[in-house]
Formats: C-alpha cells, structure tokens, sequence
C-alpha cells in the first residue's frame, strides 16, 4: 500500500500538457512519422532499382 500511496504523491506532482499542446505534439509526431516513412520508401526504391541495374 505504500508504493501505491507514493505513486499517488508522484502523479500529483506531474505537470500535465494542455489539449491544445498535446494535439500540437501529436501532429509533430504524425508529420515527422510520414516524413521519414516516405523518405526510406524513396531510398528503399532507389536502391533497389541501382542493384537491379548493376546486376542486369
């Protein structure tokens, strides 16, 4: 009951974001996840098609 208790005092302490700064974060996070999911595809592409060139 005390690590409970003092989890309770811990998560009084925490200073919680704003809804307007989580959907801020959030977006960050979804365009940054996008950006680099569309760069590997076009590196991954690339790449692919330099092998298939210099094996041909």
């Amino acid at each position: 009951m005390k690590f409970i208790k003092s989890v309770k005092d811990e998560m009084k302490q925490v200073t919680w974001p704003s809804g307007k700064q989580l959907r801020k974060d959030t977006l960050v996070v979804i365009e940054t996840s996008i950006i680099f999911g569309v760069m590997f595809f076009v590196m991954d592409t690339a790449i692919q098609s330099l092998f298939a060139y210099l094996l041909k």
